[in-house]
């Protein structure tokens, strides 16, 4: 059975894809729903503060007299592509010291591992508040650049690559030991190719299952990552909207306008379970030895 036929037998891993599916869709239609309202997300409003849903607002207004509809869907934007580049980048970064170490072996593998299990051993949530919070300004960069709305947004994905590119880089170091014993590998190693060849045309499209399935894991907790430093008031900063930073400035309004705090809530944690119930499919569809099983 192929690949797509396994993870089509998988009925919650489809579902959740086409709920992501519609996630980034409605995330990326945000201008043209922004404009076909008649609204603008950042527009202030004090005399239209807390307004209920409406023709014009269709979730109502957020204590600014901004429309929420409008800022949850920009917010997925924002949020959906710090998770979707940060694994992506921590998947290359954990896929080249994991295709090296396992290549190579001896004391670079020894070397490499033993860093992997370094940055493993840092507490991730205090490391990342602490970079998080580290003036950009006093690191050199152009104040213009240190300050501008975009520079939050590209350090949390700066940060979380970093610092997760471990798991990727561990099953990778393990696949690559296997397969670097195969046949086709000592064939080809027989016949002249180089060192980079065999790594990048022999062994890694053998170990790219791993891959797609830890890189569409991590999305999700890197997504709760990103929501957890914008509700401490370290991640996007206002006023580029994320569902994390939604949930920060709702925390105070729990009681008088709970919805400002339900709508993000329920849009990360529909987002965060259906990439792992995406990521269990892959999981299994990957899988030659796995049998289709109905959930």
């Amino acid at each position: 059975m192929s690949a797509g036929r396994r993870f089509l037998s998988h009925p919650i891993s489809v579902l959740s894809l086409i709920v992501l599916v519609l996630l980034g869709a409605a995330a990326l239609a945000a201008p043209l729903v922004e404009g076909w309202l008649g609204v603008d997300a950042n527009a202030v409003s004090l005399f239209n503060r807390f307004g209920p849903p409406s023709a014009e607002n269709w979730l109502g207004t957020d204590e600014l007299g901004r429309d929420v509809l409008v800022r949850l869907l920009y917010g997925g934007r924002v949020s959906l592509f710090v998770g979707i580049a940060a694994a992506l980048a921590s998947a290359v970064i954990g896929t080249i010291v994991g295709l090296i170490a396992g290549f190579y072996g001896g004391r670079l593998d020894d070397f490499l591992m033993r860093l992997t299990d370094g940055v493993i051993a840092l507490p991730l949530l205090p490391l990342l508040i602490v970079l998080a919070a580290v003036d950009l300004g006093k690191l050199g960069l152009p104040a213009a650049l240190a300050q501008s709305d975009q520079v939050s947004l590209y350090r949390i994905i700066v940060i979380v690559s970093l610092a997760g590119w471990t798991t990727v880089a561990r099953l990778v170091r393990g696949a690559a030991l296997s397969v670097r014993q195969r046949e086709f590998v000592l064939a080809a190693t027989a016949l002249g190719a180089g060192n980079v060849r065999l790594m990048l045309v022999h062994i890694l499209p053998n170990v790219a299952s791993p891959i797609v399935v830890a890189t569409t894991l991590s999305i999700g907790n890197i997504i709760l990552l990103e929501s957890v430093l914008s509700f401490l008031g370290l991640g996007i900063q206002p006023p580029l909207p994320s569902w994390g930073n939604m949930l920060t400035n709702a925390q105070e309004l729990i009681w008088s306008a709970p919805l400002l705090a339900i709508y993000p809530g329920l849009l990360i944690f529909v987002t965060v379970i259906a990439f792992n119930f995406v990521g269990d499919g892959l999981q299994d569809a990957l899988d030659p030895r796995s049998s289709p099983q109905r959930r």
